[in-house]
């Protein structure tokens, strides 16, 4: 702008307003420019993978049931006696952690091997077994297995940095 300009223009803004325009002032220096203030830096993501939830069930169950431990073991050798003791202390802390920590609940609440209608909008759901139609639709059928779906899910929090693909820590006594 020209300096005329630049006087009318302050002029008038000062006898009709209070300040000099904002553009005037910056042109005689009186006001400094501001920098531009970069934008905050992003929060750390967090990465969470759907292997975690997985792994920390099974270190969960490894934890309170010693799932890994029974599995891992070379049960050949036990009598079958000796195998379903375990077994019974095995399947009750594993329900127990079960239930402490997902909800489950049968995708058909109905009576195994009754006759049920098939039903439903998730083909996910439900499983056709036997003479099933070319069509893969049926009205009705025996219900086999009631079958599962999570209810819920409630996992403890990760610690920052927690190695979830440690299922459970090698152990050492010290004598």
């Amino acid at each position: 702008m020209s300096r005329i300009s630049l006087a009318f223009k302050s002029f008038f803004a000062l006898l009709f307003g209070d300040e000099l325009p904002e553009d005037v002032a910056k042109a005689f220096g009186y006001v400094k420019e501001s920098a531009v203030k970069p934008p905050p830096p992003p929060k750390p993501v967090i990465e969470v993978r759907t292997s975690d939830g997985a792994l920390q069930i099974l270190g969960i169950l490894q934890r309170d049931a010693r799932l890994i431990d029974f599995l891992m073991e070379d049960i050949a050798g036990y009598s079958d006696d000796q195998v379903g003791a375990a077994v019974r202390n095995l399947h009750e802390q594993s329900r127990e952690v079960l239930e402490r920590y997902v909800g489950l609940k049968p995708v058909i609440d109905g009576v195994e091997g009754s006759n049920t209608r098939v039903g439903g909008t998730d083909p996910n759901s439900i499983k056709l077994l036997g003479n099933v139609p070319a069509s893969g639709k049926a009205t009705q059928g025996i219900l086999r297995h009631k079958g599962w779906r999570v209810d819920r899910v409630e996992l403890p929090k990760l610690a920052p940095g927690q190695n979830v693909q440690v299922l459970a820590p090698a152990e050492i006594e010290i004598e």
